[in-house]
């Protein structure tokens, strides 16, 4: 079996930048002292594609109910969602936070580029390689705060280091919260050991599918982050597994049937919380045929349809993953964040196959270029 010393050991070793963005006293690349100059801004519109903006997103649904600024992110061509960010917001007083590992990349170019006329010294940041590249050079020409985004970090598994934490402190949250924990779970091999003996009984040859199956809605996005880092990091060599989100309770009445009842390729990791919501059922309105539910709380009630799937997921022998969230804090996200970047690590050893490299991305980010000349 994979060792979890071995993994721990190589991360360290082969992956150093990432694994020192690990610790809460890592240091980042941005000025708190220039970076205050921009903290007065009560709207924040980050700019950015995958992983560039995903983690930061994830944080922000999570978090939200701890998070008094607005933000806006814009990761996808959608020319209605920028109109509609122009029309809502006084531009004037909106911080640009402007993402790209590369430098290159085209929609984050495209996107920026709609902006045009705001982008200035006093409420824009570029965070990107330094080197020769569109954003580092329209930073330098227009002397727009520049933070260099370290080379050997790539993008997916960019969250603890700049550009995920920089937008953490724009959001008031500290940095060292996410990442308290995260030095003992790298000390408790134990536990890391259980995770990867987990791990090593998916059946690669059968499972094809892995399926996110969410009951905690401020969950929804970072359901995003961790497709892109199993989707790019494993798909390779005719290799890897489909992550697939499905929200529950609404997707028991739309695909339940299929993953219960149909081919037996999946595995299913299954999120749920301990939430102290109060809401409450009233409905007397409706008889006495469902009196059963009146008075029930939401989250209970959603706790008993979470615990009658996994019931019948025994039931079929289909193999799951159960992920139960206690508290929604910046250390519980920051345990997320790490466990899923180790048990994709821990996936790619199983398969085989490079975690840290895209070659059929890069293919089609050449022949995009080639059409567009």
């Amino acid at each position: 079996m994979i060792s979890a010393n071995k993994i721990i050991e190589e991360i360290s070793k082969h992956r150093y930048s990432l694994f020192k963005t690990f610790f809460p006293k890592s240091k980042y690349n941005f000025i708190l002292k220039k970076i205050k100059n921009f903290k007065k801004f009560e709207t924040i519109v980050i700019i950015g594609m995958g992983g560039s903006i995903l983690g930061s997103k994830a944080i922000y649904s999570f978090l939200k109910h701890k998070i008094n600024k607005k933000f806006v992110f814009i990761d996808n061509l959608d020319q209605g969602h920028l109109k509609k960010i122009k029309k809502e917001n006084n531009l004037n007083r909106v911080l640009f936070l402007i993402i790209s590992k590369s430098g290159n990349t085209t929609e984050t170019i495209i996107n920026s580029s709609f902006f045009s006329s705001f982008l200035k010294t006093k409420n824009t940041i570029v965070i990107s390689e330094d080197k020769d590249n569109a954003l580092r050079n329209f930073a330098k020409k227009k002397d727009i705060y520049f933070v260099r985004h370290h080379p050997n970090i790539g993008g997916r598994y960019s969250i603890f280091s700049d550009a995920g934490m920089l937008p953490v402190y724009f959001m008031d949250l500290k940095p060292e919260r996410f990442k308290k924990n995260i030095p003992n779970l790298i000390k408790n091999k134990k536990f890391l050991s259980n995770n990867i003996k987990k791990i090593s009984h998916i059946n690669i040859k059968k499972i094809r599918v892995i399926v996110l199956f969410n009951y905690v809605p401020e969950l929804n996005n970072f359901m995003f982050w961790c497709q892109q880092l199993l989707a790019e990091s494993l798909g390779k060599n005719k290799k890897g597994f489909t992550p697939l989100i499905s929200n529950a309770p609404r997707d028991h009445h739309s695909l339940l049937q299929l993953y219960l009842d149909g081919p037996k390729d999946k595995v299913f990791y299954v999120f749920s919380s301990e939430s102290k919501k109060k809401l409450k059922v009233n409905s007397k309105i409706f008889g006495n045929r469902i009196k059963f539910l009146n008075k029930k709380n939401y989250e209970n009630i959603k706790l008993s349809q979470k615990n009658a799937f996994i019931t019948a997921l025994k039931e079929k022998k289909i193999p799951f993953k159960e992920i139960i969230i206690k508290k929604f804090d910046e250390s519980t996200l920051g345990k997320l964040f790490f466990l899923f970047i180790f048990e994709t690590i821990v996936l790619s050893r199983i398969l085989k196959v490079n975690a840290f490299d895209q070659p059929a991305v890069e293919r089609v980010k050449v022949l995009t270029k080639k059409l567009l000349n």
